[in-house]
């Protein structure tokens, strides 16, 4: 919903007599009468939650702040800022077309000179322009969406929920946990560095998030002290990362989850399969997760809503305080 749009209504002037017999026809069928206006914000329409938890009003244009932290952010995963060609109008072509003109024109408007660096708050590289990062997932981009409503849903969150996801990639999934949840409450620890560029370079701004602060930083040994030791989640997961990953670093990171996740109420999502686990024969997976204070909840599917596509969830929760 956007906020912050005013519209100009003429006043009619009546006079003393006629205004007092509107007021008191009004008044009259008020009374008398079911109002058909909008709900309130009373406790009573507040569903699974508090009145905080219902979104007053959403941000829409980017700050210079929101452009100082994501300067911040870039820089502080060691990322390093490229030349930006910018083609503009209106001229179908596929994304190689597009990339290629990109770096061969400047497009039909544009500033020359030392001018040129004044205009562009925050330059972006034109493989990120031309959106090549929305097909390195093999199905497409819309399935994130798909993701993001199993999860939110099967965790009950909240916009005041907190979320960590391992490996979030370019966000084709925590765009849409960002935009739900509150502003800081969406974590991510991902390793690759074009898709930390594609994320914090033109998701973010893009998509008009940057106001939304998800603290997404770069490491790959399941390392997740730099959020806080204070910070506890409602969701965790993670979308075939462990496929690529040792046996024994996936131990040793739910080992390290396990105190960050809220007991019970708290879930771990893992795609596709636990091998990690059943790996080790018999009852051990059972032991093991026990010994680590979770307990496996079992296997859920979701279909996609625009193409042909379901996938595999196991679910875990946390058992002792």
């Amino acid at each position: 919903m956007q906020k912050g749009i005013f519209v100009s209504v003429p006043v009619l002037v009546l006079s003393v007599s006629f205004a007092a017999a509107v007021f008191f026809l009004l008044s009259s069928s008020l009374s008398s009468s079911s109002c058909s206006c909008p709900p309130s914000l009373s406790s009573s329409n507040v569903v699974g939650g508090s009145v905080s938890d219902v979104r007053l009003e959403e941000r829409i244009s980017t700050t210079r702040e929101d452009i100082e932290w994501v300067r911040d952010l870039i820089r502080s995963n060691g990322l390093h800022m490229q030349k930006n060609e910018l083609r503009k109008g209106i001229n179908p072509r596929t994304r190689d077309q597009q990339l290629a003109d990109l770096k061969q024109y400047k497009g039909i408007s544009h500033y020359e000179g030392e001018e040129a660096n004044n205009h562009t708050a925050l330059p972006c590289p034109g493989e990120l322009l031309v959106e090549q990062h929305h097909s390195n997932y093999g199905e497409p981009w819309a399935g994130g969406r798909d993701v993001f409503e199993f999860l939110a849903e099967s965790s009950n969150l909240k916009p005041n929920s907190r979320v960590l996801e391992i490996g979030c990639g370019t966000l084709r999934v925590g765009l849409h946990f960002i935009r739900y949840l509150n502003p800081s409450h969406f974590h991510c620890l991902e390793k690759d560095e074009l898709s930390l560029m594609a994320a914090l370079r033109y998701e973010l701004p893009s998509q008009g998030l940057l106001h939304k602060r998800p603290l997404i930083l770069r490491g790959e040994d399941m390392e997740f002290s730099k959020f806080g030791s204070g910070v506890s989640y409602d969701l965790i997961y993670a979308s075939a990362v462990f496929l690529h990953m040792p046996d024994k670093l996936v131990w040793a990171g739910l080992e390290r989850l396990v105190e960050k996740l809220k007991p019970y109420e708290g879930r771990i999502f893992v795609s596709h399969n636990v091998k990690f686990c059943s790996r080790l024969g018999g009852d051990e997976c059972g032991k093991k997760l026990a010994s680590l204070g979770l307990e496996y909840l079992g296997k859920q599917t979701h279909d996609s809503l625009l193409f042909n596509h379901y996938e595999i969830w196991f679910g875990f929760r946390r058992l002792r305080p």
